[in-house]
């Protein structure tokens, strides 16, 4: 696991709503969550993209044990991955937007760069 935030959830839940997140990041591009979520979401996003960056049989198998749709393995190694061939990290971005209204939890966007 690439953090070590809590969350406030159950390990496997935590494990099950952290694929999710990554897997809809991938898919869209950008989501939008709690600034906490979104840092546990960059970290395991940015080792799905490096794993995308080998696109060795190994790493495929990898990714796909972690990404929940078959289409964004696919997307991540045809389209996503090759566009940061050159870059070392630092794929994504967090912006912050606020308070949530409601509980006041501090939002975030989190995108592909």
């Amino acid at each position: 696991m690439a953090g070590s935030r809590k969350l406030g959830r159950a390990s496997d839940h935590r494990k099950a709503m952290l694929r999710g997140m990554v897997t809809f990041l991938l898919k869209t591009g950008k989501i939008e969550t709690t600034v906490t979520r979104a840092k546990e979401v960059r970290a395991m996003a940015e080792k799905m993209i490096t794993l995308g960056k080998t696109n060795t049989l190994h790493s495929k198998r990898q990714v796909m044990a972690y990404i929940t749709e078959e289409a964004v393995t696919k997307k991540l190694f045809d389209e996503i991955a090759p566009k940061y061939a050159d870059k070392n990290g630092g794929y994504t971005r967090i912006i912050k937007i606020g308070p949530r209204r409601g509980d006041a939890a501090e939002m975030a966007i989190i995108e592909l760069i």
